[in-house]
């Protein structure tokens, strides 16, 4: 399971770890520093003014939501990528446009209700981690993007198996059921959000 594991972990390149603000020099220190960011970033994502002044379906947003997440912590927190992440995301080129196409079906599924609330923002959620947009936080940066889509749809923010997803047999089960989704079956991970 390791190395399934790790095709979902973003390596870093020697540029991007220059970046890193705080001088930290442990993974765990950078984990605890970013989880101070992310909870700030978390209380005025989901909070009731900004839910109801953005639109989660602007590409701007997406960017914000990073930058907000990480902006204490790198300083390409809210810029997209721009080296390749071996067999992760889309290449570097495509970014933009696959982006485009994102914003643009969840738009269409919510004026058409093709979906329920949740399925557009899990929907939502497992493409931005096919995308991988940023140089690290992808997957920390969807689950808090389809919160966002969740509570600007009337819905609750998922649970997400109600742990941190750093390790552990519940991280394994979120890779598995991304793993499902990405061979086209949506319903384990649309579970997994809500246990």
């Amino acid at each position: 399971m390791a190395d399934e594991q790790d095709q979902y972990i973003t390596p870093l390149t020697a540029e991007e770890k220059k970046q890193l603000i705080p001088s930290l020099i442990s993974k765990d220190a950078v984990n605890a520093f970013e989880e101070l960011n992310i909870l700030e970033a978390r209380a005025w994502a989901v909070g009731p003014r900004t839910i109801q002044r953005i639109d989660p379906f602007s590409e701007p947003v997406i960017r914000e939501v990073h930058k907000r997440m990480f902006n204490r912590t790198w300083g390409w927190a809210g810029k997209y990528r721009t080296t390749e992440k071996l067999n992760m995301g889309v290449p570097v080129g495509e970014i933009y446009e696959r982006l485009g196409v994102l914003l643009g079906n969840g738009r269409y599924w919510v004026h058409n209700e093709f979906f329920l609330a949740d399925e557009i923002a899990v929907r939502f959620h497992h493409e931005l981690t096919v995308i991988r947009p940023f140089p690290n936080g992808n997957g920390r940066h969807a689950r808090l993007y389809a919160d966002i889509i969740a509570r600007k749809l009337g819905g609750d923010v998922f649970t997400w198996g109600r742990v941190h997803l750093h390790a552990g047999t519940v991280r394994e089960k979120y890779i598995e059921v991304l793993q499902e989704a990405d061979n086209g079956n949506i319903k384990p991970l649309l579970a997994f959000a809500r246990s």
